[in-house]
């Protein structure tokens, strides 16, 4: 497991999040994942900071089905803020420089939503692939 804090005023931190990301998918087996998770938990983790004024904590979990059925991973990442205010998908303008977010997410994810946590929400997507035969990776934590 990934999970990092991003502070609300520390915007250089996603970048170094992203980071982060690529290189546990890659040590986790799981790197045509890249790609599409970095995008999508930019998107996520720019709306929690963006839309809310708070801190944002990202937490990235791979799962892997068993052989017998089908042997898929699937990738869980989660962007949890303590503000009640739920993300609202826009339809933004051709020339809009923003507001896309969410319609990234809904397009490239296999499965996504919002929920709420306590006090404030959370927000997540899931990317699944083929055949694993990568060991399961191993527990990381730290924010």
């Amino acid at each position: 497991m990934l999970r990092r804090r991003i502070g609300q005023a520390d915007l250089a931190r996603i970048s170094e999040v992203r980071a982060e990301l690529r290189d546990v998918l890659r040590r986790w087996g799981v790197a045509e994942l890249i790609d599409t998770a970095e995008l999508l938990s930019s998107e996520l983790v720019t709306n929690a900071i963006r839309h809310t004024d708070r801190d944002a904590v990202l937490t990235a979990r791979l799962y892997r089905e068993p052989a017998a059925d089908g042997g898929r991973a699937r990738l869980r990442v989660e962007v949890e803020d303590e503000s009640d205010v739920w993300p609202t998908r826009r339809t933004p303008g051709d020339q809009a420089p923003s507001g896309r977010g969410l319609m990234l997410v809904e397009a490239l994810a296999d499965s996504w939503g919002v929920e709420p946590r306590g006090s404030g929400k959370r927000a997540w997507f899931e990317l699944k692939t083929a055949l694993c035969t990568s060991p399961l990776p191993r527990r990381t934590t730290s924010t």
